[in-house]
């Protein structure tokens, strides 16, 4: 007769979460930018407007999927969210923990609509992508990908441990965009701020 064992508890499991990103952590601090998972209350703020009706979803940067069971929580169904990710350890641990969502592993600076030829245009993107590290020109790529990829009126969720939104103006100007502070996770550790990006004309596309 084949053992028991008793299913991971989630205490465990965010220890196993937190040792994966530090170690992913250490191995790339620009690409990954925290040594640990995000906190409930910013996966409360980062998905606080999200809903149903904003399917499909796409998730840049997921990690361990912190924002990915926000999600769930807030009614997205599985099938309908897609996890951009280019770590591979991340990869393998959200293809087992969400297996009805479609994992990429891709760098989300190449994201665009050929990726989703099938799927209807998405309505919200939720990033965990530490922008602040990245240069002008990549968060330029980033953004003009997602917003190819998101229908008229869709928004950019975008959370950052700085003082002021993660996109700066000029390229918010550049890209037609704007950003709304949506506001202030201090019970997370550390605090951050959420920002909400959309297009300025949602008729307009953001140019390349």
């Amino acid at each position: 007769m084949l053992a028991q064992f008793p299913p991971v508890t989630l205490p465990v499991m965010l220890l196993q979460d937190v040792q994966l990103f530090f170690r992913s952590w250490t191995c790339d601090p620009l690409r990954v930018g925290a040594i640990a998972p995000s906190g409930p209350a910013l996966a409360a703020m980062m998905t606080g407007e999200v809903s149903a009706a904003s399917s499909p979803v796409i998730e840049l940067g997921p990690g361990t999927g912190v924002f990915t069971r926000a999600l769930l929580e807030r009614g997205v169904a599985e099938h309908d969210i897609t996890l951009v990710e280019f770590g591979s350890d991340f990869v393998s641990l959200l293809e087992r923990r969400f297996p009805q969502a479609r994992v990429l592993q891709l760098d989300a600076a190449k994201l665009s609509p050929r990726h989703f030829s099938e799927q209807a245009a998405a309505g919200v993107i939720i990033s965990g992508l530490p922008l602040l590290s990245m240069s002008p020109r990549k968060v330029m790529a980033i953004l003009t990908g997602a917003f190819d990829c998101l229908r008229d009126g869709g928004s950019f969720y975008q959370f950052t441990y700085g003082a002021r939104c993660p996109v700066r103006r000029p390229l918010l100007d550049r890209l037609g965009l704007k950003a709304v502070r949506v506001g202030r996770a201090l019970a997370n550790v550390p605090p951050a701020t959420v920002y909400r990006i959309t297009r300025r004309n949602p008729r307009k596309r953001v140019p390349r």
